[in-house]
C-alpha cells in the first residue's frame, strides 16, 4: 500500500535525474534538475522511527559540478557518482562521497599512479553503475554523441579501472541510455533504456558476476621487489653513485634500453674476467638468481635521479608509480625527472602517464616550477602544458603576482608574456587521445617468456627429458616452493625435475603453468586444467586463482575436439568425475569424436572403457575392433548401430 508522506520545515527543491541512495537507514539524494539549472546539493531524510524529516547536508571536499542523469553506488561506507550531464564542466572522474565525514574526494586521473593501464570510461550521461564485492561496474550512457555498450569495471581496492572482455559466446546487449540496472545475488540485470534513433527497448539481460580471487601478479612482483631477495643487479646512479639493487629479468623485460645496458655490462665483466684469469677459465653466468653465486653485475647510469630511478624501478615490477609521501613536496619535479627517464628507456607507457599525471596536479601553486624545470631540461611536451595552463584567463593574473614569478629567467619571462599576448594555438598532445600507448606489464612478461627473455634464462626446468629454459628471480617471486627451493640450495648444474606433487604435469601443461607465472594468463585448455588443479596448493601460490579458473574450464571448455585429451588426462591425474563425464560427451558425439585422429593414439584400457560407454548407453549395438600389438599394425576400428 502506498502512502505519501508529509513534511514540514526545509525541503529540497523539486527534481528530477537525481541520484539516491540508502545509507545508515537513510535516504539520500544528491543533485539533479530543476527545471532551470542543474543541482549538487545533497539532503537526507531519515527512513525509521516516527521523525521523517528532510535535513541538508552540508558537504566538504571537492564536490563534484553540478549534474543530473548519472548513477550512484553504495559501497564501503561511501557514495560514488561517476560522470553524467554537466555542461562544459562533464568529466570522466569518478567522486567519492564519504558518509561519516560527509567529505567529498575526486578520484581522477590520478589513477595512473596506480596502474598507467587504467582505462576509465569516457565521459557519458544515462548510464548505470552498481555495486558488487570489490568492484564498480558501469554500463551503457550517451558518451558524445555514441551509445557504447562496453562494460566497465573499478577495482576498489587497486582503484583502477579496466574493461571486462566478455565470453565469445556471449549474447552481449546493444548500447542504450537510461537503462536500469540492479544487483542480485552474484548477476547484474539491465532492462530496457533507448537505443538509436530513440528507440525503446523491453529486453533484459543477465551479467554473471566472475568470483575469482583477485590477480596478485602485481602485488607479488612489487612484495618480491621490495624484499630485495635473490637480486642479481645493482644500478649506480648520478654524480653521488647511490646504488639500488634488483632482478635482471624483470628490468630487461620491461625495458629495451636498460635491456641493452645489462647485456653490454655483462659482455664487459666477461671480458674482465677473462683478462685476469684467461679465455675459457671462468664463466661468468650473466643472471644468477643466487647471493652465493659472484658479485652482482653493475650498471652505472650517471644522469639518473637516484629518487625518479627508484620509483621507475617499482613501476617496472608493478605497473605503478608508487609515489611516497617524501616526495610531495619536489612532486612536480620528481614527475618530470620521471617522464624524462621514461623517454631515454624507451616506456613509452610510463612516460603517457607522467603527461596525464602533470596534467592532473599542475595548479597555480607549482606550475611555475613546473615550468622552470621543464624548460631547463628541455622536456618540450611538459613545458607546452605549463604554459597552456598559465595563460588561461582564469590563473594568468594569480600567477603573474606570486612572487615566484619575479624569480624566473629573463628569456623564460619574455616567452610568457609574449604567448599571453599573442598565445595562438598550442600544440600541446592530448594525454587521453590514446589509452593504450605501449605496453604492459603482462604484454612486456609474454613476450620476454616467448622471446626476449632466452638470453637472459638461469634455471633448466627438466620435465619428461624435455629441457625448459626459465628465470629463478621471476619463479620466486610467484612461488613460495622454489622461493624455498633456491634460498636453500641451489640444484646442481642449475637444473630441476618437475613434478606435481606426484603427477608428472604434460608439458604442454607445464607451460600454461609457466604463462599464469609470467603473466597471469588464465586461458586454459581443460586437458591442461585437469595437470593443474593441485598446483596452486604444490608450489605455493599466493591464492587459489589458478585452481578457479582450472575449475571453470574443466565446466565449461570440453568439446568434442579436445574431449579425448580431457578424458586421457583426468585418467592420469585421477579425477574421476571428470573421466566420467568426458566418457558421457564422447558417448553423445561418437560419430564425431570416433574421427579424430587422437583417439588411435589412445591407451588400450581406455578404448575399452569408451567401448562400454558405448554399449552401455545402447539397447543393441554391433562392434568390431583390434587392437594393435606393434607400431603400423591396422589401427582399432569401432562400428555402432542404434
Amino acid at each position: 500500500m502506498w502512502v505519501e508522506w508529509k513534511f514540514s520545515g526545509k525541503m529540497p527543491v523539486p527534481r528530477s535525474a537525481h541520484g539516491a541512495a540508502v545509507y545508515d537507514d537513510k535516504m539520500w539524494i544528491y543533485a539533479g534538475y530543476d527545471g532551470n539549472a542543474r543541482l549538487n546539493d545533497m539532503w537526507t531524510l531519515n527512513l525509521t522511527g516516527e521523525n521523517h524529516q528532510w535535513e541538508e547536508v552540508e558537504q566538504k571536499g571537492d564536490c563534484p559540478p553540478t549534474c543530473c542523469n548519472f548513477p550512484v553506488a553504495v559501497a564501503r561506507d561511501c557514495m560514488y557518482v561517476f560522470s553524467g550531464q554537466s555542461g562544459m564542466q562533464i568529466t570522466n572522474s569518478l567522486f567519492e562521497f564519504n558518509f561519516k565525514t560527509l567529505t567529498w574526494r575526486r578520484i581522477g586521473n590520478e589513477s595512473v599512479l596506480r596502474g598507467v593501464s587504467s582505462q576509465p570510461p569516457s565521459r557519458r550521461y544515462g548510464h548505470t553503475m552498481v555495486h558488487h564485492d570489490r568492484f564498480l561496474y558501469v554500463f551503457g550512457g550517451s558518451a558524445d554523441s555514441t551509445l557504447p555498450n562496453d562494460l566497465h569495471y573499478y577495482d576498489l581496492d587497486t582503484q583502477v579501472w579496466s574493461i571486462i572482455q566478455p565470453e565469445p559466446n556471449s549474447d552481449i546487449p546493444s548500447g542504450r541510455v537510461f537503462h536500469a540496472s540492479a544487483v542480485i545475488s552474484d548477476a547484474m540485470y539491465i532492462f530496457g533504456g533507448t537505443v538509436d534513433n530513440s528507440v525503446r527497448r523491453g529486453d533484459t539481460y543477465r551479467f554473471q558476476f566472475s568470483s575469482y580471487p583477485k590477480c596478485t601478479l602485481r602485488d607479488d612482483y612489487g612484495k618480491f621487489f621490495n624484499e630485495k631477495q635473490f637480486c642479481d643487479i645493482q644500478f649506480i646512479l648520478g654524480p653521488e653513485e647511490v646504488k639500488i639493487m634488483a632482478h635482471i629479468a624483470f628490468v630487461a623485460a620491461r625495458s629495451k634500453y636498460l635491456r641493452t645496458k645489462i647485456l653490454a655490462a655483462r659482455d664487459a665483466r666477461q671480458q674482465q674476467m677473462e683478462k685476469v684469469f684467461g679465455t675459457g677459465c671462468i664463466e661468468v653466468r650473466p643472471c644468477s638468481s643466487s647471493s652465493n653465486q659472484g658479485p652482482l653485475l653493475e650498471v652505472r647510469l650517471p644522469n639518473a635521479n637516484p629518487e625518479a630511478f627508484e620509483i621507475i624501478l617499482n613501476y617496472i615490477y608493478t605497473d605503478r608509480i608508487d609515489l611516497k609521501e617524501s616526495y610531495n613536496k619536489n612532486i612536480i619535479i620528481l614527475i618530470t625527472d620521471i617522464y624524462q627517464l621514461a623517454g631515454l628507456f624507451l616506456m613509452p607507457r610510463l612516460a603517457h602517464g607522467c603527461i596525464q599525471y602533470l596534467d592532473y596536479k599542475i595548479n597555480k601553486q607549482n606550475v611555475l616550477e613546473a615550468l622552470y624545470n621543464a624548460d631547463k631540461k628541455k622536456i618540450q611536451i611538459v613545458k607546452d602544458h605549463c604554459m597552456q595552463f598559465l595563460v588561461k584567463e582564469e590563473n594568468f593574473t594569480d600567477v603573474v603576482m606570486s612572487n615566484e614569478f619575479s624569480d624566473l629567467d629573463k628569456p623564460l619571462l619574455v616567452e610568457i608574456i609574449r604567448k599571453k599576448l599573442s598565445p595562438g594555438k598550442l600544440v600541446v598532445a592530448d594525454s587521453n587521445l590514446d589509452k593504450n600507448v605501449g605496453t604492459t606489464l603482462e604484454s612486456d612478461m609474454a613476450v620476454f617468456l616467448e622471446s626476449t627473455g632466452k638470453e637472459f634464462c638461469d634455471i633448466n626446468l627438466v620435465l619428461d627429458g624435455q629441457v625448459i629454459m626459465a628465470h629463478k628471480s621471476i619463479l620466486s617471486a610467484r612461488t613460495q616452493y622454489f622461493q624455498a627451493m633456491f634460498r636453500s640450495f641451489m640444484p646442481p648444474d642449475n637444473t630441476v625435475n618437475i613434478s606435481i606433487g606426484d603427477i608428472l604435469p604434460s608439458v604442454e601443461a607445464f607451460q600454461s603453468l609457466l604463462r599464469y607465472i609470467y603473466y597471469g594468463e588464465t586461458k586454459l585448455p581443460p586437458q591442461d586444467a585437469l595437470y593443474l588443479f593441485q598446483a596452486p596448493h604444490f608450489y605455493g601460490l599466493s591464492n587459489n586463482r589458478l585452481h578457479s579458473f582450472c575449475k571453470y574450464s574443466l565446466e565449461h571448455n570440453i568439446t568434442y575436439e579436445n574431449v579425448l585429451q580431457t578424458l586421457e588426462a583426468s585418467d592420469y591425474t585421477k579425477i574421476f568425475d571428470i573421466k566420467e563425464h568426458a566418457l558421457k560427451l564422447i558417448v553423445k558425439d561418437f560419430a564425431r569424436v570416433a574421427r579424430l585422429p587422437k583417439i588411435a593414439c589412445l591407451s588400450r584400457e581406455l578404448l575399452l572403457e569408451i567401448i562400454r560407454a558405448v554399449a552401455d548407453s545402447h539397447a543393441c549395438f554391433a562392434f568390431s575392433i583390434g587392437l594393435a600389438a606393434k607400431s603400423g599394425q591396422q589401427q582399432p576400428q569401432i562400428c555402432m548401430t542404434p
